[in-house]
């Protein structure tokens, strides 16, 4: 008798994609999945597969490149997003052709959250496309939209990977895919002190090789780390001013979309500990940048590989069955 999963899928933009993979693995192994909750891009995939809509919308996304993925952003200046997002919704809205969230042949629940109340909002019945449309508005890059009267965002704001929203389905046990790139083993939540005053460039460089490098384009951190390449390590390049300017290109959704998974990142790290899943599969948070949406290919192998470690670990091979062991995580 096939294992029943209750299935959770976290937000993080285009590294969503690795949910494909994921869900291509527990399908190929014969899982029943009796269950979906998905917050942001979690939403998207977890919608789409509850109504048996996946594959149309892979298919879809795998052929996409980087001007497509430019074409598809309604870019809204004036608005409270950065982006629109109608040409993705109307694709998305053609693919689940009215599909009903309480109607879907898998229970399905989308996260979002309401400003004005500041809570969770679970979407359990509806229109699948809205439901999902409120769940990825990501505040400063997504417009917001109005439901019933509540100003909905991403449910990451308070709920990356909702694990409590599928703890009242029968299942054998339930599986998480967390892209918030945290782990255990590497999250430190203590402050980190330090100085406003100018540092030498042997301790800049040290901070920078350890926190700014691991986000930005690799061209401008060949620029940044060129202009130390001639300096001693107790003198300061010149010239160095006090501080400086973000790097150039670096724009609003971009800023918006490391602040929410910054912020996701220990809300997710609070939230998995008061309630884990059986099972954890994390994407590493620097697998892709939150609009690469053209990396489709990539990403949803790197879903499959790490799912398919993280079940391996848990139950054995396919030809090694083994018991589940609790807390059984898979990282990149």
């Amino acid at each position: 008798m096939a294992k029943r999963v209750a299935l959770v899928l976290g937000s993080g933009g285009a590294r969503g994609y690795a949910h494909i993979g994921a869900i291509d693995v527990l399908k190929e192994r014969g899982y029943e999945i009796v269950g979906i909750a998905g917050t942001s891009m979690g939403a998207v995939i977890g919608g789409l597969e509850a109504a048996g809509k996946l594959g149309e919308y892979t298919d879809w996304v795998t052929t996409l490149g980087p001007r497509d993925v430019l074409r598809l952003m309604d870019a809204s200046p004036f608005g409270a997003g950065a982006i629109k997002l109608e040409r993705v919704l109307g694709r998305m809205s053609e693919i689940l052709d009215g599909a009903r969230i309480e109607d879907l042949p898998i229970p399905f629940t989308a996260i979002a959250t309401d400003l004005g109340a500041r809570r969770e909002v679970w979407f359990t019945s509806g229109p699948v496309d809205v439901a999902i449309r409120a769940s990825v508005a990501i505040p400063g890059a997504i417009t917001p939209i109005m439901v019933n009267g509540r100003l909905l965002v991403d449910g990451a704001v308070l709920n990356p990977v909702p694990v409590d929203a599928v703890a009242g389905l029968e299942a054998d046990f339930t599986m998480a895919v967390s892209l918030s790139g945290w782990t255990p083993r590497d999250f430190n939540a203590s402050p980190a002190k330090a100085s406003s005053e100018a540092s030498p460039p042997a301790e800049w460089l040290e901070n920078f090789r350890r926190t700014a490098a691991g986000i930005f384009e690799n061209e401008w951190v060949a620029s940044v780390l060129s202009r130390f390449s001639g300096n001693k390590a107790d003198e300061k390049p010149e010239p160095h001013p006090l501080f400086e300017d973000a790097p150039a290109g670096l724009g609003i959704t971009d800023v918006a979309n490391l602040a929410i998974d910054t912020m996701g990142s220990l809300i997710t790290r609070y939230r998995l500990a008061a309630q884990p899943p059986d099972l954890l599969v994390t994407i590493p948070g620097n697998s892709a940048r939150a609009m690469e949406f053209h990396r489709a290919v990539e990403l949803i192998e790197l879903g499959r590989e790490l799912t398919t470690e993280a079940l391996d670990a848990a139950f054995g091979a396919p030809d090694q069955p083994a018991e589940l062991t609790t807390g059984v995580e898979a990282e990149g």
